[in-house]
């Protein structure tokens, strides 16, 4: 018993230390590429949930526009997620229309 001791605390190490620094490296290197591939025009989401299209970006920021002619400041790291028109419809639970403020859609969502 006493010789499998360092063998177990080795495998509790392993599941304790490296698999969860896997996960968060791969989970980074996700956000890194989504963040990389924005370009003007994209419709996205921070991760304080406004809704806004990206209308210019910069080295570590990238300008948003919340409403037309709203533009504000935000660090690349603040993008969440990328927005469809498909994923707008399926959270609000709506059919797809692509007419902005269409009942069921929020203003911003009108990609």
């Amino acid at each position: 018993m006493t010789q499998l001791f360092p063998f177990v605390l080795m495998v509790l190490a392993v599941l304790l230390f490296v698999l969860p620094a896997r996960a968060r490296k791969r989970v980074q290197a996700k956000a890194q590429a989504m963040q990389d591939s924005l370009t003007p025009g994209t419709a996205v989401m921070t991760t304080s949930g406004i809704h806004a299209t990206v209308a210019a970006l910069g080295e570590g920021t990238v300008d948003l526009e919340i409403a037309p002619g709203v533009v504000v400041t935000f660090a690349r790291q603040a993008i969440l997620e990328v927005r469809t028109a498909a994923t707008t419809a399926a959270d609000a639970g709506a059919p797809v229309d692509e007419a902005p403020g269409s009942p069921g859609l929020r203003p911003a969502d009108g990609i």
